[in-house]
């Protein structure tokens, strides 16, 4: 759970956001570190077995067709076993501004959120479901759809769908990964693409009256801001939600952010990871404040 003075995010309690690094293009921002904003180890979150809807037959012959029309190519443990890496590697690369967390009743349904820090979409803070064709790591790639849909020219205007499929024609086993279509629903909002777009309007209007482009991009950031603490749309324990501030509930967690010191691994390493971010009131600007400023 990501906690600060004025609003909340939660899931699973023993998740954590991730805080930003570098955006895309280069451009360097404060951060935070990740274990500045985190509690206790990492646990990743059981995958049910029954989130596995079809198994591949002991007998040789057609495999079992599932609902969806697909065929498995693995048995119910493989699949486990390639989500479960997918989601350590996730983990692993840090990614800057997403947070992603498995669903509790599938693990084929990631629930996910992104800050976007700077930039046309500054401010914006989007969620989003991924969902993963029940035949992964064959087949096609991962779908990846905004519970609201945002103003861009890759995302569906109507269903919010992002387009992941330019990106990933053909998704290969072993080469491509989830966290890279994570890191691509990030980039989309840094360098903008109008070719083949999903909404036309907007490809247009930043082609044609990127003034235009621009204010429809302040409405719908707003639009998805506006609705940040809005029930999630799946009934799931670990679908991300937002609350405000609740001193009863974050003081402590605050506290602790503050009260937090150098890890002794770190020292020979001469790692910086003191820092706190957080967000300022009635907005989702984010700021810093280092624990050991520099001297002027």
């Amino acid at each position: 759970m990501n906690l600060n003075p004025f609003w909340s995010m939660s899931a699973n309690p023993s998740r954590k956001q991730r805080s930003d690094n570098e955006d895309q293009s280069g451009h360097g921002e404060q951060r935070a570190s990740p274990a500045r904003l985190s509690f206790g180890k990492k646990q990743l979150p059981p995958i049910p077995k029954n989130a596995v809807p079809i198994t591949k037959p002991a007998s040789t012959g057609t495999p079992v067709q599932s609902a969806n029309g697909t065929h498995a190519s693995y048995g119910p443990f493989y699949l486990e076993y390639s989500l479960l890496a997918e989601f350590t590697l996730v983990i692993k690369q840090k990614l800057p501004g997403i947070y992603v967390q498995p669903s509790y009743k599938s693990a084929l349904m990631w629930f996910g959120v992104i800050f976007i820090r700077h930039g046309l979409y500054q401010d914006g803070v989007f969620k989003f479901t991924v969902y993963i064709p029940d035949n992964y790591p064959d087949g096609e790639s991962p779908k990846l759809v905004f519970d609201i849909p945002v103003f861009h020219p890759l995302v569906d205007p109507v269903s919010g769908e992002l387009d992941v499929r330019r990106a990933f024609t053909k998704w290969r086993r072993n080469h491509n990964h989830i966290w890279q279509v994570l890191m691509y629903a990030r980039t989309v909002f840094y360098k903008i693409n109008t070719t083949e777009p999903l909404n036309p309007e907007a490809a247009v209007l930043y082609e044609k009256d990127v003034q235009l482009f621009k204010s429809k991009v302040v409405d719908s950031v707003k639009l998805c801001n506006s609705h940040l603490f809005d029930q999630p749309k799946i009934d799931d324990p670990y679908a991300i939600s937002f609350s405000p501030w609740n001193p009863a509930v974050h003081e402590e967690a605050k506290e602790r952010m503050f009260t937090y010191k150098r890890r002794p691994e770190d020292h020979h390493k001469g790692t910086q990871v003191s820092g706190l971010s957080w967000v300022k009131p009635g907005s989702t600007q984010p700021f810093s404040k280092e624990d050991n400023p520099p001297q002027s």
